[in-house]
């Protein structure tokens, strides 16, 4: 049977990318020492397969036909999408897809009460682009996307994402082969695109968020978060479904330069 062997969360701002030295000094060192070491834990976990959950920001869906999640069934992904290029500031990348895994994902997902739609060909903005520039860049590891709605009302909650994810967690462990397969949230952590507080980082709920993923209490984190206020941190709170005990939090910058409170999380066990 697969066996998920490694789950991190990391946020996914073109920031990262796109216009990363107008961040402090302090606060690019910070990033690519994390992102480094997230690289270094998924090579010591040695998956065959990254598993990736990110937010659809209405690339792939018109806004009056948004499913809930979509799953990029596709032997082959390509990104960015053409009009993120140059906003990212990155060439194409081409990563190779997990067909059968993905498939399996979905017909499973209708099995157990999931209806999952599916893309053969997924386009790609930051929300995948860049943590594939920073996890995959050289595409060793095959790729499934899965993408969550995060915008078109109504919105799944916090406590749907996370039954979401112990439903996967389930359908992944029954898959019939042998992959090894890590799963990575991106997203998050504060921050508004394209809102009234677009410049605006909320530090507090950020360590306040940060601090529940350290002391590994998935009860509080459920209990007390408000979809008004993580809209975009939902993939984190799928993965967590995924895991168990405390995260390591490699690093947290309230990056206003990025337009992101960023971080990065590696968790230690899995559920």
């Amino acid at each position: 049977m697969a066996r998920v062997v490694a789950a991190m969360a990391m946020t996914h701002s073109p920031g990262l990318t796109g216009w990363f030295t107008r961040a402090s000094r302090e606060y690019q060192e910070l990033a690519l020492q994390a992102t480094a070491e997230m690289r270094r834990r998924l090579e010591a976990a040695r998956p065959d397969v990254l598993v990736m959950f990110s937010n659809d920001h209405l690339l792939n869906w018109p806004i009056n036909n948004m499913p809930e999640y979509t799953v990029g069934i596709g032997e082959e992904h390509i990104g960015p999408a053409e009009w993120f290029d140059e906003w990212l500031a990155m060439e194409k990348y081409r990563v190779a897809g997990h067909a059968p895994l993905a498939r399996w994902i979905v017909n499973e997902g209708g099995r157990r009460g999931l209806a999952l739609s599916y893309l053969r060909e997924m386009q790609f903005d930051d929300g995948i682009s860049v943590p594939t520039h920073y996890l995959n860049p050289d595409a060793r590891f095959r790729l499934v996307p899965v993408t969550m709605n995060c915008t078109v009302p109504p919105i799944p909650t916090p406590e749907r994402a996370y039954q979401v994810g112990a439903r996967l967690r389930d359908i992944l462990a029954a898959y019939p082969g042998d992959e090894r397969i890590a799963v990575i949230a991106t997203g998050g952590l504060s921050h508004e695109p394209g809102g009234p507080r677009y410049f605006w980082v909320d530090e507090a709920f950020d360590r306040w968020f940060l601090d529940l993923l350290k002391r590994g209490d998935h009860a509080a984190l459920l209990r007390e978060c408000t979809l008004e206020r993580m809209e975009e941190l939902l993939a984190w709170v799928l993965v967590l479904a995924l895991t168990r005990g405390p995260a390591d939090v490699l690093a947290y910058m309230p990056a206003v330069a990025w337009r992101s409170g960023t971080g990065m999380v590696v968790w230690n066990e899995m559920a």
